[in-house]
């Protein structure tokens, strides 16, 4: 059955905005190379797109032939300001940026596991409403938030945990009330990073992959034919109460350890690095991504002084001093892959995922010198061909990812058939079609 003239407009008008989304500015005569659609029907669409205040001209081309230079389409980029949000248990980061995702303002606060929930929830918002101020937004459209712990699918809002600050939950439904036009949501953040990396980072040509997030605590993210897998209580990734042998105990319902995160978490991986003889560089406070970031420097520098000296005209005994120099680095960074390996091993017998990423501050930390170890092991562990990769965003990529998906919420909605009725609306008022307060970023393809 064909598509009546009104959803043909609405598909040719989501097509040209999601290129110029892609593709930056563009000439109505790329518009029709990339869309394939006929001059008249670009020229129609341009101008609706225009009159609704969704496009403008942002430039002209600069080739020198007859007549006028073609005009440069962009998106209004002031049409929507979002925020995005990585919520720590020791404090929050933000960013605000424009309907294309430039960053205006970005500021964090740290947050004592000793203040109160009250407090704590008004030093977060504050934040917030600063870095709109300092970004030049009169409001925002949309919060996308991410956090640690499990989201309700039915409600989209973060389930109640014991390992968690209060402030946490109680920081969602204020935002909320702070910004009663804003569609604030929110979302697990290693799920979040998995986005950031598949867009942005070291899994950008992966359909299919796993995160495998490295950091104060553990998770995983799963991407399967590029779509998020949440599971059926939101829990898909919590790899922090995997069972796995080298531990002392079994993790338990309300308590992770004893499971994965006993042997990868932050506070294990310092303790390994000690009984390894790592020392976190002098004068900095010991932390895992401070002494996994000094062992690999040290490995790379000895591997780096190996190669050089390998170079033809070189002779005599070069190998003994760096490897022994870099001897506890090594050992420290080959225990350490064992034990990702276990978790990474159980991901890959499960899903196959052909692809896992190290991600997070530790992961990032480890680079390539901890992926290669670890890749090296799950080779030797499953017939599966799986290749380990570094993350390249770090623990940036939860903001990322929030940033990300803010964006392709409010995109969404904006450029909907639905939303042209009221597009010249300076209050952009919420409609029917406005998601609830609260409601998670929905599943599908990254």
């Amino acid at each position: 059955m064909p598509a009546s003239p009104s959803t043909a407009r609405a598909i040719n008008d989501r097509l040209a905005l999601r290129l110029l989304q892609q593709e930056g500015p563009l000439t109505a005569g790329r518009l029709k190379q990339l869309t394939g659609l006929s001059r008249p029907t670009v020229a129609d669409l341009v101008e609706r797109l225009t009159a609704a205040g969704l496009i403008t001209v942002v430039g002209e081309t600069g080739e020198q032939r007859r007549g006028p230079n073609a005009k440069v389409y962009g998106i209004v980029a002031d049409r929507a300001h979002l925020a995005a949000l990585d919520v720590r248990t020791e404090g929050v980061a933000v960013a605000v940026a424009d309907l294309v995702g430039r960053v205006l303002a970005e500021a964090s606060v740290p947050i004592g596991g000793d203040t109160g929930t009250g407090p704590a929830v008004e030093q977060a918002v504050t934040l917030v409403e600063c870095a709109v101020k300092e970004a030049g937004a009169d409001r925002l459209h949309t919060v996308g938030i991410g956090a640690p712990g499990l989201i309700d699918p039915a409600s989209g809002e973060l389930r109640d945990s014991t390992g968690l600050p209060e402030w946490h939950r109680r920081l969602v439904a204020t935002l909320q009330e702070r910004l009663p036009e804003a569609r604030v949501s929110v979302e697990n953040e290693t799920n979040l990073a998995a986005v950031a990396e598949q867009r942005d980072g070291a899994a950008r040509d992966r359909d299919t992959f796993v995160l495998l997030w490295l950091g104060h605590g553990t998770g995983a993210a799963v991407v399967l034919d590029g779509g998020l897998r949440r599971g059926a209580s939101g829990g898909t990734g919590e790899i922090g109460f995997l069972p796995v042998p080298g531990t002392r105990a079994l993790p338990t319902s309300t308590d992770c350890e004893g499971g994965f995160h006993s042997l990868a978490a932050s506070a294990a991986v310092v303790d390994l690095a000690a009984r390894c003889g790592v020392a976190a560089p002098a004068g900095q406070e010991v932390s895992a991504v401070g002494v996994v970031r000094a062992a690999a420097g040290v490995v790379r520098e000895a591997v780096g002084r190996v190669r050089g000296a390998a170079l033809p005209g070189r002779t005599g005994p070069v190998a003994e001093e760096p490897a022994h120099g870099s001897a506890p680095a090594a050992r420290f960074l080959d225990v350490l892959a064992d034990r990702v390996a276990v978790g990474v091993a159980s991901v890959v017998a499960i899903l196959d995922p052909g692809c896992v990423v190290l991600g997070g501050e530790v992961g990032q930390a480890g680079g390539d010198e901890l992926a290669a170890r670890v890749q090296d092991r799950i080779a030797r562990m499953t017939p599966l061909p799986t290749e380990v990769r570094a993350t390249t965003l770090g623990g940036g990529a939860v903001l990322r990812g929030a940033l990300l998906s803010a964006r392709d919420q409010a995109q969404e909605e904006l450029f909907a058939p639905g939303e042209r009725a009221r597009l010249g609306r300076p209050d952009g008022g919420q409609g029917p079609s406005s998601p609830p307060p609260g409601r998670s970023v929905g599943a599908g393809r990254l």
